[in-house]
């Protein structure tokens, strides 16, 4: 499926490793010939073969040599810095199949996808239904993912769709692709992530528009309800996980999945790096003990208010080296004076 797959951006990459193989042959094939050629050639029985013991330089021989790999080093340079930018995950197609450009008015369909010990969850915002272990999208139509982590970094990835992204816990990463024929594929984990990952698999179907629509409906007809509860029941550990579908998903689900405030009670991620309160849902500062709820400590003061510390390490009178260059106490420009311990004389300490 690596070499024959159904989506465009698939297709691409195939061809980039055909490329590369072919490129790098130029140089390993004539040199395993050469090498079973000269073997031949100057073998010790060969007393034809041309003895020169004190031929070591030839001008051709070595712009042949250093000439030749470094035009296809340049080659390989040229054609994976161009493939590298063209299918970046994190763009946008410009093509939905070769010489097919996206129509303007095609919207994406988005995907959000979280990695979960040891299953897939698919949530489809626009349409407000879910799946786990299942994912449907119709054909020739760019598909945008969203992906994260409830827990230890994954690898998403359809073989026939696109090349493996990661998937990590409070991280979003992306991916664009497009499958450009109807049928079903295989998608699986391709980074180990513990006892159940050998069943972290799904299938991916790609259906016709009609098609995609039908199984919409039917998904929403499914009754069940992907609340934070059940997403906190889903997220628990558990092998061999059949196909589940609901018709609601709760808003803001996937970006709390993100944030890693799921649970009750828990701070997001987002708010805890925010240190004033004048944010909707941010999280108090830090030094922030009043009881009366206003911001205190020394971050909060003006310049002006601020004091010193006492310097334990501070040089104590004036400096020897001042008065005599060369002192043994030059080497020692500070003192550390320890607090004194309760019953203990300060000269007495360590």
């Amino acid at each position: 499926m690596v070499m024959n797959p159904a989506g465009d951006v698939a297709r691409q990459q195939a061809d980039l490793i055909l490329w590369s193989t072919g490129l790098m042959l130029l140089i390993i094939v004539p040199v395993m010939i050469l090498t079973v050629l000269f073997a031949w050639k100057y073998r010790a029985s060969n007393k034809d073969a041309e003895y020169l013991p004190d031929w070591d330089h030839s001008t051709g021989l070595e712009l042949i040599i250093w000439s030749a790999p470094l035009l296809i080093i340049i080659a390989l340079g040229a054609l994976t810095w161009v493939a590298t930018h063209t299918l970046d995950p994190y763009r946008p197609l410009g093509r939905i199949a070769a010489g097919k450009a996206v129509p303007a008015e095609q919207r994406p369909l988005e995907v959000q996808v979280v990695s979960l010990d040891w299953k897939w969850l698919f949530i489809y915002p626009e349409q407000g239904i879910a799946t786990v272990n299942e994912l449907v999208v119709p054909a020739n139509r760019q598909v945008r993912f969203r992906l994260t982590s409830s827990s230890v970094m994954n690898t998403f990835y359809v073989p026939a769709m696109a090349g493996m992204i990661y998937t990590m816990a409070g991280m979003e990463t992306k991916l664009h692709a497009v499958l450009n024929r109807t049928g079903s594929f295989d998608g699986m984990s391709a980074n180990y992530s513990g006892a159940g990952f050998s069943y972290m698999n799904f299938k991916t179907h790609s259906l016709d528009d009609a098609g995609f629509d039908r199984w919409v409906a039917g998904v929403r007809g499914s009754g069940m309800q992907l609340r934070r509860d059940e997403y906190l029941k889903l997220e628990r550990p558990s092998e061999k996980v059949p196909v589940m579908r609901f018709a609601a998903v709760e808003s803001g689900l996937f970006d709390r999945v993100v944030q890693m405030c799921v649970r009750p009670g828990e701070t997001c991620m987002g708010a805890t790096m925010h240190h004033g309160g004048d944010q909707p849902g941010s999280h108090p500062p830090v030094n922030n003990r009043a009881p009366d709820g206003k911001t205190e400590g020394a971050l909060q003061k003006d310049p002006g208010e601020k004091q010193t510390s006492p310097h334990i390490t501070a040089p104590h009178g004036r400096p020897q080296g001042n008065a005599a260059p060369g002192e043994e106490s030059n080497r020692n420009m500070t003192r550390l004076e320890l607090p004194a311990l309760p019953g203990t004389a300060r000269n007495a300490q360590g």
